[in-house]
């Protein structure tokens, strides 16, 4: 069984109670800009349907899911300078997750894992300072499915692994595979191949001082559907095998 919270009625949810295995799964993104071809809700967009294709998985795995609302704000301080970009403290983004992890432990969700797609630096932290704030609040486990650990990044695309990655064939291809539409236009724009990590260590504050004028990194016109399936199957490995490391 996988279920959507959001779409349950209150005795519904109170039944999912009853599954001793019960997996919650909370899709984490942004609302930002992502180039001038995808959506600002690309990353609560691609979490989401990693959830959903993750909790088939591990539905099949004997483990029944219930995906939580996802959460759209986040800490974009590098996407600020573009339209259509809320960005939110790293407290509140922080304070955020952790109250929606304790108040799903505390209505019987006891087995929360964080499915994240947003991968600004400052964001990630406010994700792990959530979890630590949550676990010791709760006494429940928390877990986070991080693309950017090693072990994880290492399976994805090329430009994923160059960090040449925010709205480029890696996100757009996701986008595709998701069933969402982009516009034809994006082939006509150019590889930019700049490593954002390495900009940001050179001190670059936005997308702009990195070298990206339209918010995006990467070969946008390089997407498909078939690499975002793909990307897809990697990332729900990732899931599925955090949820069985964290609650064997």
């Amino acid at each position: 069984m996988v279920a959507r919270l959001a779409e349950l009625t209150y005795p519904e949810a109170e039944a999912l109670r009853a599954e001793p295995r019960l997996v919650a799964l909370l899709p984490v993104g942004s609302t930002e800009a992502h180039g001038p071809h995808l959506p600002l809700a690309t990353d609560a967009i691609i979490s989401d349907e990693l959830a959903m294709r993750a909790g088939r998985a591990l539905e099949a795995r004997g483990r029944p899911v219930v995906i939580l609302p996802a959460i759209p704000y986040a800490v974009t301080e590098f996407a600020r300078p573009f339209a259509g970009t809320l960005s939110v403290r790293a407290a509140t983004a922080s304070a955020l997750v952790a109250d929606v992890c304790v108040a799903a432990v505390e209505q019987g969700f006891a087995r929360v894992c964080l499915v994240n797609s947003h991968l600004e630096p400052a964001h990630v932290t406010s994700l792990r300072s959530a979890l630590a704030d949550a676990e010791q609040r709760s006494g429940a486990r928390i877990a986070l499915a991080d693309n950017l650990e090693k072990r994880f990044a290492r399976t994805l695309s090329d430009e994923f692994k160059r960090g040449a990655c925010h709205a480029g064939a890696y996100e757009t291809s996701l986008v595709l595979a998701a069933g969402r539409a982009v516009p034809d236009d994006r082939a006509a724009l150019p590889p930019l191949m700049i490593e954002l990590h390495k900009q940001m260590q050179a001190g670059a504050r936005d997308f702009r001082a990195a070298g990206a004028e339209r918010a995006y990194f990467g070969d946008p016109a390089a997407a498909s559907a078939a690499h975002g399936e793909d990307q897809y199957a990697r990332l729900v490995d990732m899931v599925v095998t955090v949820v069985e490391e964290t609650w064997p």
